[in-house]
């Protein structure tokens, strides 16, 4: 039975390579599979699902206002797929992750998701927060703080280093602009609050 799945963390857990990493089991044993990402975050170059340990594919983008369901329904039109894959889930909208559990109960297509949980200011992201409502099974992928606890949050910092507070929820960045903290340390960082 097909399932949503959402696979979420702070930044810099991996989860790219994770997903990277099962969509090549799927084509090692001869399934097709579908990928997409955020059109916004082009970092790895557009439509290029990257991981930090060198890996990428090349995947189909998602902006807002994409219908998700009719795009996943047009892809299973012209072969079988065996599963989707989302990356930078954090970047659905709450319509979106709605339209993916169509594609699971109408279509009967897995769909895996990855993201964040949570953005610099300890705020869910609008489609996380509709993945962790509605996901039939949902995983950690676990980093680490600098202290060795499990890291849970993520600061934001300026050019010079300095720990933002507000902002808008999303500016695209890597290690340059994000650092995985566990609690204590981002109540710290931030301000305690």
């Amino acid at each position: 039975m097909a399932k949503l799945y959402f696979n979420y963390s702070t930044m810099n857990a991996g989860k790219s390579t994770v997903l990277l990493q099962a969509a090549h089991n799927y084509r090692e044993n001869g399934m097709e599979t579908y990928l997409l990402t955020a059109r916004i975050d082009d970092r790895a170059g557009p439509g290029r699902i990257a991981s930090r340990i060198g890996i990428g594919a090349q995947a189909d983008t998602f902006q807002a206002g994409d219908d998700l369901f009719a795009r996943i329904r047009a892809r299973l039109e012209r072969g079988p797929v065996a599963c989707v894959f989302v990356d930078e889930a954090q970047f659905l909208t709450p319509e979106q992750v709605w339209q993916l559990a169509r594609a699971v109960d109408d279509l009967g297509v897995p769909v895996l998701c990855y993201g964040l949980r949570v953005d610099f200011r300890g705020q869910l992201f609008p489609g996380s927060a509709t993945l962790l409502a509605l996901a039939d099974e949902m995983r950690e992928v676990r980093t680490i703080c600098h202290c060795g606890r499990k890291a849970t949050m993520v600061v934001r910092k300026d050019e010079t280093g300095r720990v933002l507070t507000d902002g808008d929820q999303v500016q695209i960045g890597g290690n340059e602009t994000y650092v995985s903290l566990c609690r204590r340390h981002w109540r710290e960082a931030v301000g305690d609050r």
